[in-house]
């Protein structure tokens, strides 16, 4: 999924300028942002004071939306560089088409995860025949210096493993959980699970101190570590946590994520995840009068233009705490 804002704000993440270094519990409200005509999601992250998680540096919530006399999803081919893409669906479908040749309709329960890597664009839609509801997250990985550059790809595993307890049912996404591991190609120590908990489950889900962890509420009544967490906010949990006290009041979904802090200061902005501002200003360029970043066959529609990149470059801030 591509960021739409047409003014995106460039921003310093990464680093341990963020990273708490203890369990806290820091509920983070979204950020409203129009998608297309019909889409409205929430973001998390970036987020005013919450830049990572691990190396998660985006994240979107959408829907339960009805989009049954509705297009839908509809993201014109756009760029990415440095980062992986994560697709996840509670409800719906999406059409993904990327400029490696790929493919795919990505369905409940699938992941779609393309590794941008050195250069790739790709457009999303909802198919033209499509459920009536459309309901899921969209979510970036920061990909390290020694793999910014690999070459792009896409996977598609409708398979994953699972972690189960009673009333709970973990699906790994990426990276492993409890022993569990996504087939999902990683390129730094993390997590990324879907959490079905069953109304009146109470239990205990194990984590690794050395990651720091998140967790986006995406339905019904559930307390995070004594929280409540309402569907569209992520709470923040900081490192040193052994396990994850969870409680459900009705039946609910959560996204867990997590991973050892990102040491590499990045610079983000719209769909480009780079070193230097001088960086995203090449992409930019590149995207508006090159071919770095392939072309999409397939989609009915023109391309996205890139927005005016600020011209001031940025500085690393932030402390450890």
């Amino acid at each position: 999924m591509s960021n739409l804002d047409r003014q995106p704000a460039p921003s310093v993440c990464g680093g341990r300028g963020f990273v708490v270094a203890e369990p806290v519990r820091e509920l983070l409200s979204p950020r409203r942002v129009q998608l297309g005509e019909s889409t409205e999601v929430r973001r998390l992250l970036p987020n005013l004071g919450r830049r990572m998680v691990g190396a998660w540096a985006f994240v979107d919530h959408y829907g339960p939306d009805d989009i049954a006399d509705e297009p839908g999803m509809q993201v014109p081919p756009h760029p990415h560089m440095g980062l992986q893409t994560v697709s996840w669906l509670h409800d719906g479908e999406v059409l993904h088409r990327d400029s490696t040749g790929s493919l795919a309709t990505i369905r409940p329960r699938e992941l779609g995860l393309m590794t941008s890597g050195r250069a790739i664009s790709h457009s999303e839609e909802s198919p033209k025949k499509h459920a009536r509801y459309l309901h899921g997250a969209q979510l970036w990985v920061a990909l390290p210096g020694a793999h910014r550059g690999v070459e792009p790809h896409f996977q598609h595993h409708t398979d994953l493993p699972q972690v189960t307890a009673p009333g709970l049912t973990a699906t790994v996404i990426l990276g492993s959980l409890d022993g569990a591991e996504s087939p999902g190609t990683a390129y730094t120590p993390i997590v990324g699970a879907d959490l079905a908990l069953a109304a009146g489950t109470d239990t205990r889900l194990p984590l690794d101190p050395d990651f720091e962890y998140a967790v986006l509420a995406m339905s019904g009544e559930a307390h995070v570590d004594g929280v409540p967490v309402l569907p569209g906010s992520m709470l923040y949990l900081g490192c040193g946590r052994t396990d994850l006290p969870l409680r459900a009041a009705s039946d609910a979904g959560l996204m867990l994520l997590g991973g050892e802090p990102f040491d590499e200061e990045i610079v983000m902005w719209w769909n480009f995840i780079g070193r230097s501002h001088e960086e995203v200003a090449q992409a930019r360029e590149e995207w508006m009068n090159s071919t770095r970043f392939g072309e999409v066959t397939g989609y009915d529609g023109d391309r996205l233009s890139a927005p005016e990149l600020p011209p001031v470059a940025l500085k690393p801030r932030g402390r450890v705490r």
